[in-house]
């Protein structure tokens, strides 16, 4: 180990023992100040390469379920499970891990600059959605970085062939992409959702048409223009079951073969999510029947359907950021077979986005007469009570406190039974530190590390 790298790593060592908090991030950016080619000169250690996973949702839980998958197959990983998925969060990983193969999960807008320094093996694209245009402007920017990311890669893409944006990403690849989507349906949504981000064609600009949507915009698609369509998925999910917050089950099939898989997380978007990680699995060549067991015993993540025991009951926190994501979290919890109690968090800072208008993008007139309570707090906790009196939600059920703590503790303490809690990016990390500090739960997370990360 070269000085540098002493340097930095004592840097976050010393931060870490102190309780200042950067203990994921410091490393990173004091090696990156050292030396502006650490990415690239500790990923080229890496035995088995790189493996990179951005969208705009699901990243944090796709790289989760990898890690389950790889790990259970008998490989080493250095990860950025603590969650900073930008240059200095991966280089703190390198510094401090060691494995074989490297699982990172990196930001959207940041990736075309990831990928050309670690040169990985697979790239998985998940989605992409409207999401912080403050700071990553419109999809169609994103994805025509990503497009002259793929057209100059060597890496295999692993692409959601549902998303119109991310299946044009694969056409411009160099190496033949391996596809995933959904076959199944029954599934889809009775009309086009009004969160739809892809509405054009990629390649000749004119309407597109859904013969099917799932999630947003992800569906079947074509554009009647030019003829371009929804390529044909290799690894694709049918005969899918929902079993509400207990998750789902559906038949998986693969080139290399089909399995019944049975998720422990719910909804349509951690489908996605499992499918993309299958997808990569094969383009790693692990096996079919490893990639179910992986997913199978996957461990949720903090924030992401985490369920705890707390009061009388247990807690379910799911994390909402975008009018897509905080759909499918409303269109799980309305498949709940009784009255419901939820506890929302509203903040606008820098990691949330400082625009909450997408607050009237998300149908929350879905669980109106749904709720037995539900509290808003967070620093825009006056909007977010404002919206769901519009969305049908009776005045008498709406309570509004912005602080985080008082206000989930006072929630637990009244709720007779189970809550939900869906709390924005930086609310998230509020609650993590008020759940570690309050209620002696572990710390699932170290301090700071998902300050500077994008929020999934």
């Amino acid at each position: 180990m070269g000085v540098r790298e002493v340097i930095a790593r004592s840097a976050g060592s010393l931060s870490r023992r102190l309780g200042q908090g950067g203990g994921t991030t410091l490393p990173g950016r004091i090696m990156l100040k050292l030396d502006p080619a650490a990415l690239e000169r500790l990923g080229s250690r890496l035995p088995d390469g790189s493996v990179l996973i951005s969208a705009t949702n699901g990243k944090t839980t796709t790289s989760s379920m990898l890690a389950s998958i790889l790990t259970g197959s008998g490989r080493s990983i250095i990860a950025n499970s603590a969650g900073s998925n930008m240059p200095w969060g991966i280089v703190t990983a390198l510094l401090e891990g060691d494995g074989e193969i490297g699982l990172f999960e990196v930001d959207e807008a940041w990736l075309p600059q990831v990928a050309s320094s670690l040169e990985p093996r697979v790239i998985l694209l998940g989605n992409l959605f409207r999401d912080q245009l403050d700071r990553y402007g419109e999809t169609e920017t994103i994805a025509s970085r990503w497009a002259e990311m793929a057209a100059g890669s060597d890496a295999v893409f692993a692409i959601n062939v549902d998303d119109p944006l991310v299946s044009a990403v694969g056409d411009a690849a160099r190496n033949r992409p391996i596809g995933f989507g959904l076959e199944d349906r029954s599934l889809a949504l009775s009309e086009v959702e009004h969160t739809r981000d892809a509405k054009h064609c990629r390649a000749c600009g004119k309407p597109l048409l859904f013969e099917a949507t799932f999630i947003g915009h992800l569906g079947h698609w074509a554009c009647p223009s030019c003829g371009r369509s929804r390529p044909a998925p290799e690894v694709f999910a049918s005969d899918v079951v929902l079993h509400g917050m207990d998750g789902l089950s559906a038949q998986i099939t693969t080139p290399s073969g089909t399995a019944r898989l049975r998720l422990p997380v719910p909804g349509l978007y951690n489908l996605y999510n499992a499918l993309g990680a299958v997808a990569t699995g094969e383009s790693l060549g692990i096996g079919l029947e490893s990639t179910i067991k992986g997913l199978e015993q996957l461990e949720a993540v903090f924030g992401r359907v985490e369920r705890i025991p707390l009061g009388a009951g247990e807690v379910s926190i799911l994390l909402v950021k975008n009018p897509v994501g905080a759909n499918e979290v409303l269109r799980t919890l309305a498949g709940e077979d009784h009255q419901i109690n939820l506890w929302i968090a509203l903040n606008d800072k820098i990691a949330d986005g400082r625009d909450v208008s997408w607050i009237w993008d998300a149908d929350f007139e879905r669980l109106a007469d749904r709720t037995a309570q539900v509290v808003c707090s967070g620093t825009r906790a006056p909007e977010m009570a404002l919206r769901l009196k519009y969305a049908g939600f009776p005045e008498s059920s709406i309570t509004v406190e912005p602080s985080i703590g008082r206000s989930f503790d006072a929630m637990v303490d009244q709720v007779q039974g189970d809550l939900f809690a869906l709390p924005t990016y930086t609310a998230l990390l509020e609650l993590k530190d008020h759940l570690a500090t309050s209620r002696g739960l572990r710390n699932f997370w170290e301090d700071g590390a998902l300050a500077d990360g994008s929020p999934d």
